[in-house]
């Protein structure tokens, strides 16, 4: 047994220290839920490619569990909410208040 198995977090981050920081936690057995944008996390078209498929975001990204979420939709923020409800951590990235604006805050 790994030391976070049973953890849930959800994963809203962008670029390097994020990702970084929730494939160590997924590394120590959580259950990693990333959330991408419908056109795919950024890092997905980056160089170099193996087999196709961006390295760096292999690399950061191994193991997650993923989502794609349009939150032009309310339906996906609605989901959005209802796991960040159903998750242990939530996890972001992002400038200061873009889930307050995004309405992306958890109620916990």
């Amino acid at each position: 047994m790994r030391p976070l198995e049973g953890i849930r977090v959800l994963d809203f981050t962008r670029v390097l220290a994020g990702p970084h920081a929730t494939r160590m936690l997924c590394d120590f057995g959580a259950q990693v839920i990333k959330v991408e944008p419908p056109v795919g996390d950024l890092t997905r078209f980056g160089q170099p490619r193996l087999n196709s498929l961006a390295t760096y975001f292999i690399q950061q990204n191994v193991g997650k569990l993923n989502v794609s979420l349009n939150f032009d939709d309310e339906r996906a923020i609605d989901l959005a909410r209802q796991l960040a409800d159903t998750s242990d951590i939530v996890i972001e990235n992002f400038r200061p208040g873009v889930m307050l604006v995004s309405g992306l805050t958890s109620t916990r």
